[in-house]
């Protein structure tokens, strides 16, 4: 009965569509789905409306109140449209930048923002092809704009596409205005109630004006360019998996003077169908393949790789056997915060306000390098707009040095406040120019840091369970975890218990609770044993996903020993996993 109840109420959904003013197109798809005999895609696409979240929307492409379409995408904006008028009514007028990446519909779901926003009366800066996200927050900083959106979903699968609102800091939303425009949005309950006729009176474009500008930033972050001139021959790899980086990303190499930029032609063909991975996803071995037979061909001597959006990077380095590895989210933020603050200090930049941020389920050992330097550091949620929202609120207190996270994304400047595989490219190359002048790779590099800070080692797992029957069990994994957390994790007692959803931390070795110092709760759960094992456990916010989070320190007692001391860590995380029932 239950399913009778639920295709009755999709069908007349549906109907609402066929009925209401919306396109040819999209009626004759949403005819055909109602004739079929297998409704699994009539349900799929308006058993629920696609959701706002605080980080907007992500979906797959298609009609229907649960896709990502015209029209999903104009109530968002519409609702935006109508929040940024009561925030900014003071204003004469209220101005937004909209970027897109190379996800297909990208450029149609971009116009339409502009059309929306300016049918509200509000200036629309349209940028006149792809561009990397980073490049759109940095856009509506310089343009004094009081929001902003993005059409990406990041290193989702080809089907995706999505929608990220961004403040008049360039930073994704938080506080209150999150929540806000969830609101506004919510509102809207009728395609009627959207302006899609543009003024084009209010649509300025946007192009290589803009890119010199932010390259300028860009090149602005190096750190030693003498450095870089002495060794401008370095060999870099660089692929943008078909998206938004292949033009701006060599540019920016290049305006910071490095001149042997070696593209893999495949993957220079910006498409959203990403023809040569299945995911373009720089996390992903695979997304990287064609990139490291290239180096393999050339003898490079770095490996990067941007998402769609390039707002994330991929490395590869060579080992000390001559072999080409990847190099994780976790191990690139230790290697990009380790150099940064290096240089900083050796050219007296340091002042002693200076700061760090971190996300909770990052390496510690970022943490340690901070500390030992001297310098503050932070520990925010995932999400990179609560690194943004740091420094906002310590704006002209302190100093941004950088900031990361373990999921590839990395800011080492704030002029942007969002992640920017940009600026991170070009400070990756600087490290390995660096390195090259002392006649080592990165992979040495890496080695040295755990000689001086100690050796850690990261690992992130996930469990997948779809639909409501899936996200029930998400939530009692969560729930069994909170009632009876493990009193020893690979043999190692567990001393601390943090718990973000009631920003609490059991400190079970003293016998105290002690509050958290977080701005909202989160439902994550982290556990710390005696000797510095760390797991963290969230649900994913944007896929149906249960994350565990991985962090063990095991002394490493020389160079020599590190195959050794990486194969025990390797031990440690899987009995762990085993202790976890995972």
């Amino acid at each position: 009965m239950q399913n009778l109840d639920l295709l009755n109420d999709v069908q007349l959904k549906a109907q609402a569509w066929l009925d209401g003013n919306y396109d040819a197109e999209t009626k004759a798809a949403i005819k055909t789905m109602l004739e079929k005999e297998d409704k699994t895609e009539l349900i799929d696409s308006f058993y629920k409306d696609l959701e706002f979240g605080t980080g907007g929307l992500r979906g797959i492409m298609g009609p229907g109140s649960n896709r990502i379409n015209i029209y999903t995408v104009g109530a968002a904006t519409q609702g935006l449209a109508n929040y940024l008028k009561k925030e900014f009514a003071s204003l004469d007028q209220i101005k937004v930048v909209i970027g897109y990446d190379c996800r297909n519909n990208s450029t149609l779901y971009g116009q339409v923002v502009a059309d929306i926003f300016s049918a509200n009366g509000i200036k629309a800066y349209l940028f006149e092809d792809l561009r990397p996200t980073p490049e759109i927050s940095y856009a509506i900083r310089q343009l004094g704009a009081q929001g902003g959106v993005i059409i990406t979903a990041s290193h989702n699968p080809k089907a995706y596409n999505g929608y990220k609102a961004y403040w008049n800091d360039g930073a994704q939303l938080t506080a209150p205005h999150d929540t806000n425009v969830i609101d506004e949005v919510n509102s809207i309950k009728s395609v009627d109630d959207i302006k899609f006729e543009g003024n084009k009176d209010l649509i300025e474009i946007l192009g290589q004006a803009m890119d010199d500008e932010f390259t300028d930033q860009v090149k602005a972050m190096v750190l030693d360019q003498e450095l870089i001139n002495r060794n401008s021959d370095l060999k870099i790899v660089y692929s943008p998996i078909h998206g938004t980086g292949v033009k701006i990303i060599p540019e920016a190499l290049k305006k910071c003077g490095f001149k042997n930029i070696i593209n893999v032609p495949e993957q220079d063909v910006v498409s959203g169908d990403f023809p040569t991975v299945i995911s373009p996803n720089p996390e992903e071995p695979a997304a990287l393949e064609m990139a490291l037979n290239k180096a393999r061909e050339t003898n490079a001597d770095i490996v990067m790789a941007s998402d769609p959006d390039s707002d994330r990077l991929g490395l590869a380095v060579k080992n000390d056997k001559g072999e080409y590895i990847l190099v994780n989210g976790n191990q690139t933020a230790t290697l990009l915060t380790w150099y940064i603050i290096k240089k900083w200090k050796e050219f007296n930049k340091l002042t002693g306000n200076e700061y760090i941020v971190k996300t909770i389920v990052t390496s510690e050992l970022i943490k340690e390098i901070a500390v030992k330097n001297g310098i503050e550091y932070f520990d925010v949620y995932t999400g990179f707009k609560w690194i943004a929202k740091v420094i906002r609120d310590l704006e002209g207190q302190k100093k941004y040095i950088c900031g990361g996270e373990e999921s590839y994304g990395f800011l080492p400047g704030d002029y942007v406040r969002d992640k920017d595989a940009v600026a991170a490219i070009t400070t990756a190359a600087e490290i390995a120019a660096w390195a090259k002048e002392q006649g080592k790779s990165l992979y040495d590099v890496l080695q040295d840091i755990y000689m001086e800070y100690g050796f850690s080692k990261e690992k992130m797992i996930y469990i997948v369970r779809e639909g409501k029957s899936g996200a029930d069990e998400i939530k009692q994994i969560m729930q069994d975890m909170r009632t009876t957390p493990p009193a020893t994790l690979a043999g190692d007692k567990v001393s601390m218990v943090k718990d973000y959803s009631t920003l609490e931390a059991n400190n079970v070795a003293e016998g105290k609770i002690e509050k958290l110092d977080f701005p909202e709760t989160s439902n994550v759960l982290q556990f710390f044993t005696e000797n510095g094992y760390k797991v963290s456990v969230r649900p994913s916010g944007t896929e149906p996903k249960i994350k565990f989070y991985f962090e063990v320190k095991v002394p490493l007692p020389s160079q020599d020993a590190f195959e050794a001391t990486n194969k025990k860590a390797d031990e440690i995380i899987e009995n762990i996993i085993k202790d976890l029932g995972i």
